[in-house]
């Protein structure tokens, strides 16, 4: 009796350890909270510059606003010019290259393949004036486009094909008063549309987020947080905080979930413990592209058909390109699952004039990562396919020179050939890094085209916990989301007779571990009542 009744004190003490710290859970600070209450209450303006003497004029060249900038922010310029968003690349330190200076100056993509020769039309989404070639002079402070970042929503554009420089409808004195901080129409206009149309390149930033609902992203909802892009992508001196692995290849300056919402959010621990392993996109972004749809293959061999001699586009009933004579055939998707991979912060890149490997689909940028790596993470990314256009006797990605003003000048737009493109574009390359090569070597005549794959990580369209990827949808032997990733032993997913033995032994040792003690029990009341 002495023993039964100690037991059930060990129990009742059990039973309140465990339920005290349940209701200390429920009703501890929800962190949730105190995130949304930070960003519903928007800061309001210290400066209005609708009043300031400096802007209220009429303003003859873009140059003049940003003058007028510069004469109150006085040395605002020396941060802007160090920045990713001016110089069109960043400082690297890449494993078997050392340091390198990469990005959209000089890289290479599965879209539109390279902005070299066709400045005019691609840096429409530069911040500055006049970047027309890689003779722009990036020491000439006076070519930073503020208004750019800074305009208020519908209040500035650039123009097409006019290297950066605002439209000729917009005006510069009411489109400067009008400055404050970056929202998402400034970011947008540029990063939703980037690739040539709403939603081509990311799958996961385009235009519905201008207005979208918190089903949509759950920070970015107009019904919810309603955060801006600036929220999370902080700026000093103008350095924006986060990496695009499209072009970036370094574990530095990421921005992460866990900077907000910590490393342990959730109330079950063992969810939590997902996240030593499992970064908290795979979860929250269970599609993308959910309200309109990304281009996920390009087949640029099909490009150059006329009709009647002349270039023409077929669009389906969203408008989006099926074909264009320019740029090939398209296919669109919604409502995508992503691919997953192993991620630890670092990436390769092909690059201008590497050699490839044709017997298996080229990889414009790889995702670095494994199980093993303790940095390593699962991220969720659209896969991007492409087939492009290579020299077949070089071995080399061809950067085409695409855009121009005339058929003289070459570009594929307007002459839609590809020998005259592919060795325009391939000279004016070996110029823009240097080398010591004549122009003979830069394209040999012979092309190809050769299929590429992109990866492009997600971290927008996040959804509310309610609509999150379910348990049941990895840990599961038909169909798992992760079933493409091998080299660990998932429960659910996978069998290992070694490790299913050892479980099944470990219930069985258990039950009979329990029936035996109660066996025992019995006989022992038994023996004691009889004693």
């Amino acid at each position: 009796m002495k023993n039964i009744f100690l037991a059930l004190i060990i129990l009742g003490a059990v039973y309140f350890f465990f339920y005290g710290s349940l209701f200390d859970r429920e009703n501890e600070p929800n962190p949730l909270n105190e995130l949304k209450e930070k960003y519903t209450n928007k800061a309001k303006p210290l400066v209005d510059h609708s009043k300031l003497a400096a802007l209220n004029k009429e303003f003859k060249t873009a140059q003049e606003v940003t003058l007028a900038c510069l004469s109150c922010h006085n040395e605002i310029h020396e941060g802007v010019m160090k920045n990713n968003h001016w110089q069109w690349e960043r400082e690297d330190f890449v494993k078997g290259r050392g340091v390198t200076y990469y990005g959209k100056k000089n890289g290479i993509n599965n879209f539109c393949i390279g902005i070299g020769g066709s400045e005019k039309a691609c840096n429409r989404c530069h911040v500055g004036f006049g970047y027309s070639d890689y003779t722009f002079d990036f020491k000439d402070s006076s070519n930073i486009d503020c208004m750019a970042c800074h305009a208020g929503a519908g209040e500035y554009s650039k123009g097409k094909n006019l290297a950066g420089y605002p439209a000729a409808s917009i005006d510069l004195g009411k489109a400067a008063r009008s400055v404050g901080l970056p929202t998402r129409y400034n970011c947008g206009t540029c990063h939703f549309f980037s690739g040539g149309g709403n939603n081509v390149k990311h799958g996961d930033l385009e235009k519905s987020l201008f207005s979208a609902n918190r089903d949509v992203d759950v920070h970015l909802g107009v019904d919810g947080v309603n955060m801006e892009c600036v929220d999370c992508h902080t700026a000093t001196d103008h350095k924006m905080k986060g990496r695009l692995y499209a072009l970036s290849s370094t574990n530095n300056n990421r921005l992460l979930c866990e900077d907000c919402h910590t490393e342990t959010p959730h109330k079950s621990d063992i969810i939590n413990e997902h996240t030593v392993k499992v970064a908290c996109q795979t979860c929250h972004i269970p599609t993308y592209s959910k309200v309109n749809k990304t281009n996920t293959y390009w087949d640029w061999s099909t490009s150059g058909k006329l009709k009647d001699g002349k270039p023409y586009i077929v669009a389906d009933e969203e408008e989006n390109h099926l074909y264009m004579s320019i740029k090939g055939n398209f296919v669109w998707k919604k409502n995508l699952k992503p691919d997953y991979t192993w991620f630890n912060g670092t990436a390769q890149h092909y690059m201008p004039f590497d050699v490839v490997d044709t017997n298996t689909p080229i990889k414009i940028n790889e995702l670095n990562g494994s199980y093993a790596d303790k940095d390593s993470k699962i991220i969720p990314y659209k896969m991007h396919i492409t087939r492009q256009i290579y020299d077949t006797k070089f071995k080399r990605i061809i950067l085409p020179h695409l855009f121009s003003d005339t058929k003289e000048q070459g570009g594929y737009w307007k002459l839609f050939d590809w020998d005259v493109a592919a060795k325009s574009g391939m000279i004016y390359y070996k110029n823009l890094f240097g080398l010591n090569m004549s122009d003979d070597s830069c394209y040999s005549g012979e092309h190809a085209f050769v299929t590429t794959e992109m990866a492009w990580p997600l971290n927008h369209m996040v959804s509310t916990a309610e609509k999150a990827v379910k348990c049941e949808e990895c840990h599961t032997s038909e169909g798992s989301r992760l079933e493409k990733l091998t080299g660990f032993y998932m429960p659910g997913r996978d069998r290992n007779s070694l490790i299913e033995t050892f479980g099944f032994l470990a219930i069985v040792l258990s039950f009979l571990g329990v029936l035996g003690h109660g066996a025992i029990r019995i006989f022992m009341s038994k023996k004691y009542k009889k004693h």
